[in-house]
């Protein structure tokens, strides 16, 4: 099945989504008898594959929401920002360099440090259609991997983020119905292999929500969308290596 997914979808949508599923899968495997393959166990594993692909298409609509947000508190995309003249990310004889070879691929006008000052939002729609070129010509992973791993990261973190109450939710969804289980039974037996598999969902259950508030949070979003922007601008170097090496064999006749 994961032949049919590309490494993309299945780093940064599948995994977010296994993660936010993780205490219902654990109870999944462990509390439901195996013995026998009955039509109740086939309907419930292909139940928890759509739900698993649902997830991940949640997920991923979840995340561009939390993202508009966050750049709405963060002052923009990270990628407009850094390409601003008041930001200290690059100097500003490399933005200069970056914006003149940019800007000769797009039919834009680059904006003057007076136009910028007078009008931030005419030089931001500049620096997004920027953005957007250097997004469309940097799509070979190959030549471009550690940008690609960047993405990879921050669509990972984002989507997560999509998914964090979501899966805490149905972490206490497990724990209500393991307690249940537990309560009917009149508590636990360590003699039981069914009440040590339970106690395994409620490790694994605990260890998810404490991943998920302590490790999912937005400043990890905004960190890896940064790393993310400052790639994507630097990948402006590697854009401009045939020019340099047309001017060179120029030059060399």
């Amino acid at each position: 099945m994961l032949r049919f997914l590309d490494y993309y979808t299945l780093r940064a949508r599948l995994f977010p989504a296994l993660i936010g599923v993780a205490p219902a899968l654990a109870a999944f495997f462990l509390l439901i008898s195996w013995r026998e393959l009955a039509l109740s166990n086939i309907a419930a594993t292909v139940g928890l594959l759509v739900l698993v692909f649902a997830l991940a298409d949640l997920a991923r609509r979840q995340g561009l929401k939390i993202e508009n947000e966050l750049f709405k508190l963060t002052g923009g995309k990270p990628s407009i920002v850094m390409f601003r003249r008041n930001d200290t990310t690059f100097d500003e004889v490399t933005k200069d360099r970056y914006r003149t070879f940019i800007g000769g691929k797009i039919p834009r006008k680059i904006p003057t440090a007076a136009e910028e000052q007078s009008d931030q939002r005419s030089a931001d729609e500049f620096y997004e259609a920027c953005g957007i070129w250097l997004r469309t010509n940097t799509r070979d992973t190959k030549r471009f991997p550690i940008l690609f791993g960047e993405l990879i990261t921050y669509g990972f973190r984002r989507n997560l983020l999509g998914l964090k109450w979501i899966g805490l939710a149905l972490n206490v969804s497990v724990l209500l119905i393991v307690a249940a289980i537990l309560w009917s039974q009149g508590g636990i037996s360590l003699a039981s292999d069914l009440d040590d598999r339970q106690l395994v969902v409620l490790c694994v259950s605990a260890i998810h929500a404490a991943y998920l508030l302590l490790a999912v949070t937005r400043d990890g979003v905004v960190e890896a969308s940064r790393r993310y922007a400052r790639e994507l601008i630097l990948s402006t170097e590697t854009l401009m290596l045939p020019a340099k090496r047309k001017v060179a064999a120029k030059s060399a006749t």
